[in-house]
């Protein structure tokens, strides 16, 4: 009859619309909808990060002009620059230029080294790299056990000795354990090696293909490189390591103290579970995902904060290459490395998403 309204299921199955007005999405297009939500967010993050950064710098008191050309010289010379630079434009315009440049990969030069800062970063990034890489490592196999541990154990001497221990990696300042390290392990013993990376007998032995020292030398097959470049990151990573193992193993323990007392473990332990079935089986699994997030900003702030471990030992970072911006009023290298920080950040946070959805079926 005309003007009769469509049946319900023929309403759904022609316009893929449900009575309740709602779209029945396939997964093909929400997985679609999700990403373009992720790529949006990510480009307003890096957005309001390079703003926020550009805007500091720009307000600064230190000139960029006077960084460049030095406190001496004339003034025909600081406007010829000023201009060059574009600082005679509208702080907006300003942006809007870098902005267009960043996008094209172009980070501009440094006048530290002479060199285009997306160079220098190439070089830097990986040493900071392989530096986290193993500190995490070795801080996340140390950590979680002993808070597991602590936190199994509560009040009795092992958690004491593990909260001790921890304290001792708060207290311990990265660049005394540093000095007393080269001095007792390096100046004295001749275990490990001093500041840099490797001998520099070993320059260039090797070809650069992940430009990791020691991953380079093992795909040489270069064992005697990887070696002597070990002897050179045990000392930094070991430091670095520590002071993850110390906020690592209070997590832990706090998070698995949270666990011991809830009502299915003691309904497990109530069935006859053993105490180590327990402990792993049930409630280490149910900490698993904040773990994720802890170990994620732990390897996040190594990256930003390794500068007094790079500066004792010279090992050319991004820490210490960021530090020597700030120093030098290198704008450009400044703005770049914290681009490159806020990167990660947020390379690690979708990395920590993925690792939820996998640990936890629920987040998906």
């Amino acid at each position: 009859m005309a003007g009769a309204l469509p049946e319900e299921g023929k309403l759904t199955d022609d316009i893929g619309v449900t009575p309740a007005g709602l779209r029945k999405w396939s997964p093909s297009a929400l997985r679609a909808g999700r990403a373009i939500g992720v790529l949006s967010s990510i480009a307003l993050t890096l957005m309001g990060l390079l703003l926020l950064t550009f805007l500091l710098a720009r307000f600064l008191p230190a000139d960029p002009v006077y960084a460049i050309i030095g406190d001496n010289a004339d003034r025909d010379t600081y406007e010829r620059v000023y201009r060059e630079l574009g600082l005679d434009q509208p702080v907006y315009q300003q942006f809007f230029t870098y902005a267009l440049k960043v996008v094209t990969g172009d980070l501009g030069m440094s006048h530290i080294t002479g060199m285009p800062v997306v160079r220098d970063l190439l070089e830097v990034v990986p040493a900071t790299l392989e530096l986290a890489i193993v500190a995490i490592i070795l801080g996340s196999a140390a950590g979680i056990p002993l808070g597991v541990l602590a936190g199994t154990n509560q009040n009795k001497p092992i958690d004491h000795v593990v909260r001790i221990i921890g304290l001792i990696g708060y207290s311990t300042p990265a660049f005394w354990a540093g000095m007393g390290i080269l001095i007792i392990f390096y100046a004295q013993l001749g275990w490990i090696g001093g500041a840099g990376r490797q001998d520099p007998y070993f320059f260039g032995e090797v070809p650069t293909v992940t430009r990791l020292v020691t991953v380079d030398a093992l795909l040489a097959g270069r064992v005697d490189i990887f070696l002597d470049a070990l002897r050179y990151l045990v000392a930094p990573a070991l430091i670095l390591a520590y002071n993850a193992l110390a906020y690592i193993s209070r997590m832990t323990r706090s998070f698995m103290l949270e666990q011991m007392n809830q009502e299915y473990v003691v309904t497990a332990k109530a069935k006859g579970l053993s105490r180590g079935k327990v402990i792993w089986a049930h409630a280490f699994v149910n900490i698993r995902v904040q773990l994720v997030t802890i170990v994620a900003l732990t390897f996040g702030a190594m990256l930003e904060g390794a500068v007094l471990v790079e500066t004792v030992f010279a090992w050319p970072g991004l820490g210490q290459y960021l530090t020597r911006g700030l120093m030098f009023r290198d704008m450009n290298v400044v703005l770049g490395s914290v681009l490159v920080i806020g990167i990660f950040f947020i390379i690690l946070n979708m990395l920590a998403d993925f690792a939820y959805r996998q640990l936890d079926p629920r987040t998906r």
